[in-house]
């Protein structure tokens, strides 16, 4: 069963409790403390597995949980980690935070593999907290909590070219004659159900061809089939427009051009404005009458405009071979960037957007050096990885958007000053 869509519920592990202990051995006076640190939590990981092509494993079980980290033991025994949980997704998924709709993951071209929420790290045992003053620490830091969310899996296929129409235009005909994808053909509406996949082999390079349910008038508002497989259309870089040029159904096929475009515009101003080609279907049931070939009066409407009209026969072959190369000069003229949906949300900010205090100050010992400390920066830094890209960006913004950069400003700060952080040192730029 092809499922596209799927709401879950994830978990990582909490991080395990620091131990309190202290040796009590024969001959050992004075034995101190010895309490181990907690096990850091498990972490929930995205994983694309090649041979997955949709969501169902998510309809019928929608929690999932990573192991929890153990508490330290005696001697200074480090807790266990909690186990990973990784989660097996088609090519092609976005994750998505349920109630906001911001993209945390896409699952495509390189990013095979994606931590989207962190376990929580072990806290220290008392043996940490031995100090001259304090050689009998009874207090031991707690292990962090865990993240969970709930997140909408939303798999968008991966195709160079996406084929759009009425229903019952000869798509899926069209998909069968080019490539080697054996869809379901009948003259009854919507006899596709599910997106298919066909590649097209040629001299010189192929590529991979979509064929999307039949769209309807009203579709980017939920009318038919239509909304829920517009998606799929997200990541292809040319569009072939299928149209009924003989007027099989007695709708005009100008019309029926307009009226799809305007539906992909409405959902997205950007794809509609993709690089298109109409293909004039069914050239061999046209009625040759007195009146205007309607292959004429696509041509005179939309070549002006920059969209080249090709009349075919899907179910007779005629003229697929001129589609095809025309399809493949528009893919190697438009961008040759993959498609790819950037992180909007990141899960970590949940960890820090408590309001927990924190501190900047000019030192009074060093000469253009401010100090940034505080149970606020504390956390930050313990969940981001400041050696990634995305990690740094993260710090970045969390600088700015909490107000620190502004105060740093206010306290006198100038370029090339340096802002400490917890052994951490950066140097300052505006």
């Amino acid at each position: 069963m092809f499922a596209d869509r799927a709401k879950i519920w994830i978990r990582s592990g909490k991080g395990g409790d620091g131990h309190v202990s202290f040796r009590r051995e024969l001959y050992v006076p004075n034995g101190g403390p010895d309490g181990g640190d907690g096990g850091k939590g498990g972490d929930v990981i995205f994983e694309v597995d090649e041979g997955l092509n949709t969501l169902y494993d998510y309809r019928h079980k929608r929690k999932f949980k990573a192991g929890d980290g153990e508490e330290g033991g005696k001697r200074r025994c480090h807790g266990k980690n909690g186990g990973d949980i990784i989660l097996k997704v088609p090519e092609g998924t976005v994750v998505k935070d349920a109630e906001s709709g911001k993209v945390i993951a896409d699952m495509s071209g390189s990013n095979r593999r994606q931590v989207i929420l962190k376990g929580g790290l072990g806290g220290a045992g008392n043996q940490h907290f031995a100090t001259s003053t304090m050689q009998v620490p009874k207090y031991a830091r707690p292990g962090q909590p865990p993240q969970e969310l709930e997140v909408l899996l939303e798999l968008k296929v991966i195709a160079d070219v996406g084929l759009v129409g009425f229903p019952n235009v000869g798509k899926s005909t069209l998909l069968s004659r080019v490539t080697n994808a054996q869809p379901k053909i009948a003259n009854y509406h919507f006899t596709t159900l599910n997106p298919n996949l066909g590649v097209v082999d040629l001299e010189g390079g192929g590529f991979v061809i979509a064929d999307i349910p039949g769209l309807i008038e009203g579709a980017s508002q939920g009318v038919g089939l239509g909304h829920e497989f517009l998606r799929h259309i997200e990541r292809t870089r040319v569009i072939i427009h299928l149209v009924d040029a003989a007027s099989t159904e007695g709708r005009d096929p100008v019309a029926d051009v307009y009226a799809i475009n305007q539906e992909l515009a409405a959902y997205s101003e950007e794809i509609a404005a993709r690089p298109q080609v109409i293909a004039a279907n069914k050239i061999d049931a046209i009625y040759e009458g007195g009146e205007k070939s309607p292959i004429d009066r696509l041509k005179e409407e939309f070549e002006p405009k920059g969209i080249r009209v090709l009349p075919i026969s899907a179910a007779a072959g005629t003229g697929l071979k001129e589609l095809l190369y025309h399809t493949r000069e528009l893919l190697n003229s438009a961008s040759q960037e993959p498609i790819v949906f950037e992180q909007e949300f990141f899960p970590e900010e949940m960890r820090i957007d408590e309001q927990l205090p924190y501190t900047v100050e000019k030192s009074d010992e060093e000469e253009g050096v401010f100090i940034v400390e505080g149970p606020k920066i504390e956390k930050m830094l313990g969940y981001t990885n400041l050696d990634s890209e995305k990690g740094f960006v993260f710090f970045q913004n969390f600088l700015k958007d909490t107000g620190i950069l502004k105060e740093l400003e206010a306290a006198g700060i100038q370029e090339g000053d340096t802002v400490k952080m917890y052994g951490l040192a950066f140097e300052y730029f505006r």
